[in-house]
């Protein structure tokens, strides 16, 4: 199926690896042009040499989005280097999973603020283009109890988020949408980690899963790009649970 995303600048942040690589992939291979940050170096690199492959326009640095003026002068720097920006996928997470300060200052800055910020900022080059598309990645962990608070509460934040900004947005022909992904295993994850360390929890969780089996990022990102393209251009607001049904509530 042709998405409709051939020559649409695609802004994904937090996409060295896992599902931000997964979803960078997956534009450049409908055409779109990419620009991606993460922290370390090594992979960025090797990421922006992937998409490059693709014959699409790259633009790739490190970035701590958690850290405002490092996450505003990507963007910028980014809107820049593609001539404008179509779509943003808010994809890290700082995995706060202690119930402490730290735990939840890491879940704040990174996937709450970060991701309210590169909304600000991007919703106005957006509406001089005539339309956008704005993705939120958050977690099946947002839609019910038993994860670690700090975690889940701005997971589930990012949902309401989302289907706030739609509602102000929809006029404007921004459309808002969120990914709850379930548990995503791919090489260096936290359940490529857990499988090595601690196999009760990960045995555990993979029986609560009616699928059978672990999630990948390339399902996650196969749904993200269809959220941004023409194609799903009704929806808006929406939380697309990507979990194999291991989220077992009807909302």
């Amino acid at each position: 199926m042709d998405l409709g995303l051939a020559g649409k600048n695609a802004i994904i942040t937090g996409a060295s690896r896992g599902i931000g690589r997964a979803t960078a992939l997956e534009f450049a291979a409908e055409g779109t042009n990419v620009a991606i940050c993460a922290r370390g170096q090594d992979a960025l690199d090797s990421t922006a040499a992937e998409l490059r492959a693709c014959g699409v326009k790259v633009y790739a640095a490190s970035c701590d989005v958690s850290d405002a003026v490092s996450l505003s002068g990507f963007l910028n720097a980014a809107n820049e280097a593609l001539g404008g920006t179509d779509i943003l996928v808010n994809n890290p997470s700082g995995f706060g999973m202690t119930d402490d300060e730290a735990g939840w200052q890491a879940s704040l800055n990174t996937d709450m603020m970060a991701t309210v910020r590169a909304s600000w900022q991007v919703v106005p080059w957006m509406e001089q283009r005539g339309a956008g598309s704005i993705v939120h990645i958050s977690s099946c962990s947002g839609l019910e109890s038993g994860w670690p608070p700090a975690y889940a509460a701005v997971k589930a934040g990012l949902i309401s988020h989302a289907k706030t900004m739609a509602a102000q947005l929809a006029q404007k022909k921004i459309r808002v949408n969120t990914v709850a992904p379930g548990s995503i295993e791919f090489e260096g994850g936290v359940w490529d980690m857990v499988k090595q360390h601690d196999r009760k929890m990960y045995d555990a969780t993979l029986a609560s899963i009616p699928s059978g089996r672990m999630g990948r990022a390339q399902e996650v990102a196969a749904a993200v790009v269809f959220l941004a393209s023409p194609k799903a251009e009704w929806v808006s607001g929406a939380m697309l649970a990507v979990d194999g049904v291991q989220h077992k509530g009807i909302f």
